[in-house]
């Protein structure tokens, strides 16, 4: 019987690999149209912001982490390009890997980033207006770049050129990196959304922490995965999460943020208004008036960030 069964199972390997290859072209071929509208909703949001909309401490964040998600995007529409056409060079998609990686090192850094300084806004209001620095955004928004390129190029280098354990030590110390960012992200998120639901007993929460706990909710079910799975796989060889499934919820994460920053922008179930309202109306800064919170008019903000 076990010599009938493993025969069988033999008999049906073919077939199992047939269907796991076409399943793989087929999540390529979404890959590739999530990205397409990826893209063009993050170039939408970096048109509006770079040249239609007045920059405030926040929209330089976001600003930021919509070139993050289009390079993450454009990286993996060539990946999966090329797994689908395989005539490049093996130096040009090491290049893209690694601008791969390094556009989602910066991502998550700046979601982690953007949570945190909710955070402190919510809980201390008068504290975070007067003792702000004012082009904070900007100083750590060219920080968390420098600091995932800075990691990238010493990956490479330690994977290259360096003995191996070398490398191990650089993955611990990168692991560790990651690992502290997803408690920055949970810990922070989960005081906000506490945060928000004491305030909506008494007025209804500002649309910006609603925009930040909808990125920061979507990142976790869908951004996480590619890192776990990258992390684990590099380190143990080990796919805990199937190659055809991580590379579409990645790009599902950095392509649904400019559909959340509309959604929550939009106004009741009026006639349409311009993206450049609507999108200025979900960046509104908020600020706390006798124990509640209201939204401030974007254009009415004061502290800029260069």
């Amino acid at each position: 019987m076990f010599q009938a069964d493993f025969e069988g199972l033999i008999n049906k390997t073919p077939y199992i690999s047939s269907i796991r290859f076409h399943l793989y072209n087929w999540m390529n071929g979404f890959s590739l149209l999530v990205a397409s509208l990826g893209l063009l909703g993050n170039g939408v949001v970096l048109w509006l912001l770079g040249f239609h909309i007045r920059r405030t401490p926040f929209s330089v964040y976001i600003f930021n982490l919509a070139g993050a998600d289009a390079l993450f995007l454009c990286c993996s529409f060539l990946d999966s390009f090329m797994s689908l056409v395989t005539c490049f060079a093996s130096i040009i998609h090491t290049v893209i890997i690694y601008l791969q990686y390094m556009s989602y090192t910066t991502g998550m850094s700046l979601l982690a980033a953007i949570s945190t300084e909710r955070c402190l806004s919510a809980l201390f209001p008068i504290w975070y207006r007067c003792h702000r620095p004012k082009h904070t955004s900007a100083a750590v928004c060219a920080g968390l770049w420098a600091l995932a390129g800075l990691i990238e190029v010493t990956e490479f280098v330690t994977w290259k050129y360096l003995v191996p354990h070398r490398f191990c030590d650089f993955f611990i110390i990168y692991f560790l990196w990651f690992l502290l960012l997803t408690c920055v992200l949970c810990v922070s998120s989960l005081t906000l959304l506490l945060r928000v639901q004491c305030s909506s007993q008494r007025r209804r929460p500002p649309r910006l922490y609603l925009l930040v706990l909808l990125t920061v909710l979507v990142f976790l079910l869908c951004g996480l995965p590619w890192g776990v799975r990258i992390f684990i796989y590099n380190r143990f060889g080990i796919e805990l999460i199937p190659d055809s499934l991580h590379q579409p919820l990645a790009c599902v994460n950095s392509s649904v943020n400019p559909f959340i920053y509309f959604f929550v922008g939009k106004r009741g179930h009026k006639r349409r208004e311009p993206l450049r309202l609507v999108l200025q109306r979900a960046l509104g800064e908020e600020q706390e008036v006798g124990g509640g919170m209201r939204d401030i008019p974007h254009s009415n903000t004061q502290e800029t960030s260069s």
